[in-house]
């Protein structure tokens, strides 16, 4: 009897709807995902879930396959979801902005370059977007090739620079192609400064704390 009580509580248990929570799509890459739960971010794998209950089935650059409230849904780069009680929209066209909360003071995201997973932080000072050797080394930029040697003042003085053009940064639903980029020579923190290159190519809002970047079209 009472295994057979403990067997309908966990059935209970397990058919519970999610609590009321609103999903967002930050990033997309093979086999994992970045999503946002009512302002909580999460970097998850394939197979794992968030506290709330919402599992990464699977992942590509192009979409996501969530598992939600017992349901399988698709969603795409940038999509927001409605769970726990409330309707869901359908799966639709990644919206040309991104929405970025502070942390700690400073606006950090994450996104990609030419398809690479980074984090970016939000510099109106920097002139490009900018990052440092090694950095681009794992990203497969071949800067001294490629790139255009020159020198660049920093708050540490002055630094070897190379400047050179991004195929592709992508920052939530946005993506700019050619994009110009740096690469400055020495150490530079594992993010990538996401500055006025990128910026000036968008407009940009403060909706409370949240600043939100559109695509110019």
């Amino acid at each position: 009897m009472m295994r057979r009580g403990l067997s309908i509580l966990l059935l209970c248990l397990l058919a519970a709807p999610l609590p009321a929570a609103e999903v967002v799509v930050l990033g997309l890459f093979k086999d994992f995902a970045v999503l946002e739960v009512d302002g909580k971010r999460y970097r998850l794998r394939r197979g794992e879930s968030t506290p709330e209950g919402i599992r990464l089935v699977s992942a590509d650059s192009e979409q996501a396959v969530l598992e939600m409230d017992g349901r399988r849904e698709t969603h795409r780069l940038g999509s927001r979801i409605r769970v726990g009680g409330a309707a869901r929209p359908a799966a639709g066209k990644a919206p040309a902005e991104v929405r970025i909360w502070p942390s700690r003071g400073m606006y950090v995201t994450a996104g990609s370059v030419n398809g690479h997973p980074v984090t970016f932080l939000v510099d109106t000072g920097a002139s490009w977007v900018a990052m440092g050797e090694a950095l681009a080394k794992r990203l497969g930029i071949d800067y001294r090739y490629r790139g255009e040697p020159g020198v660049a003042q920093t708050a540490n003085g002055p630094v070897r620079v190379y400047r050179v053009t991004l195929d592709r940064v992508k920052v939530g639903g946005l993506e700019l192609r050619n994009v110009q980029g740096a690469v400055l020579e020495g150490g530079m923190g594992g993010e990538v400064l996401l500055g006025q290159s990128f910026l000036n190519r968008t407009t940009m809002v403060r909706e409370g704390q949240a600043l939100i970047l559109r695509k110019r079209f």
